[in-house]
């Protein structure tokens, strides 16, 4: 896997009000996961279970069939699912043969367990998100 051990985590809006300390910790509870193309990596309606971050590779993302974004490295999806379990709002499927990270909800919550300060600093992190939403639909 290509550079996998360098991703800054830190830079993910879920992850963004973490210590070096704990994204360390965050960054051992993921797995390192290789896909071939044309892979379903998650289908709208389906429960979320984990959360995707893309080191090498693009996915397509599409809503009620239709394409609505492509993602490549940097970006990540399913982060909403580790906090709600909710049905996915999108397909997303590998357009090449992608390296990713995965975190699992089991690996999450016990991430929550071990390190009861993190539940605060991702309540910052949803808190700035959501503002920052707020002041997006203002405008």
């Amino acid at each position: 896997m290509a550079q996998a051990l360098e991703v800054d985590l830190g830079k993910i809006w879920l992850f963004s009000a973490c210590s070096a300390g704990q994204l360390r910790t965050i960054r051992r509870a993921v797995e390192e996961v290789s896909v071939p193309d044309g892979r379903v990596l998650c289908e709208e309606g389906a429960l979320g279970r984990e959360f995707f971050f893309i080191v090498e590779g693009t996915a397509t993302v599409r809503r009620a069939g239709r394409k609505a974004a492509s993602l490549g490295p940097g970006d990540y999806f399913g982060e909403l699912s580790l906090l709600d379990r909710k049905p996915r709002s999108a397909t997303v499927v590998s357009d090449t043969p992608m390296e990713l990270l995965v975190l699992e909800q089991r690996r999450f919550n016990g991430l929550l367990d071990a390190m009861p300060a993190l539940a605060h600093k991702l309540l910052v992190a949803m808190s700035a998100r959501l503002r920052e939403a707020d002041a997006r639909a203002l405008h």
